[in-house]
């Protein structure tokens, strides 16, 4: 008998990771995601500003995100599948901070096997990355 799954509460629709045209791995929908609904959080690592920025500098892939002027998550070692939402100039999803948690939301309904993505912002990238989403009007750079 294989490994029992029970999806975190904070986990509230079914996705899996997988390989991503886009980049690396990426979080695709299972189930249909209907707009506006939180689609799951990520948990990881709190520290400083100062630690996420050294941290930062010394790696390719970043997965780092300041949730405010004090702190930040390091989400290397989560087991959360929405850490590996991939960025999208045209994204149909959101990130949110609520409360210091790391939230991610549909901005339109998303269908089962579409990858999930959301619109980093700002990054640690500093614009030294580019951008592969492909979407028409990408910004070329993160």
């Amino acid at each position: 008998m294989g490994a029992l799954y029970v999806r975190p509460s904070y986990q509230k629709f079914d996705v899996a990771v997988r390989r991503s045209p886009i980049d690396g791995f990426g979080v695709f929908a299972l189930e249909p995601v209907p707009r506006w609904q939180k689609i799951g959080e990520v948990r990881g690592e709190s520290i400083t500003i100062a630690e996420a920025r050294r941290r930062a500098a010394t790696l390719e892939r970043i997965m780092i995100v300041e949730i405010s002027s004090r702190k930040a998550i390091d989400l290397a070692k989560s087991t959360d599948p929405m850490r590996f939402t991939n960025h999208s100039c045209k994204p149909n999803g959101e990130l949110r901070i609520q409360e210091g948690r790391i939230e991610f939301y549909s901005l339109r309904a998303i269908e089962p096997e579409e990858e999930i993505t959301v619109n980093y912002g700002e990054t640690h990238h500093e614009g030294r990355l580019t951008c592969q989403c492909g979407a028409p009007g990408c910004v070329g750079k993160l």
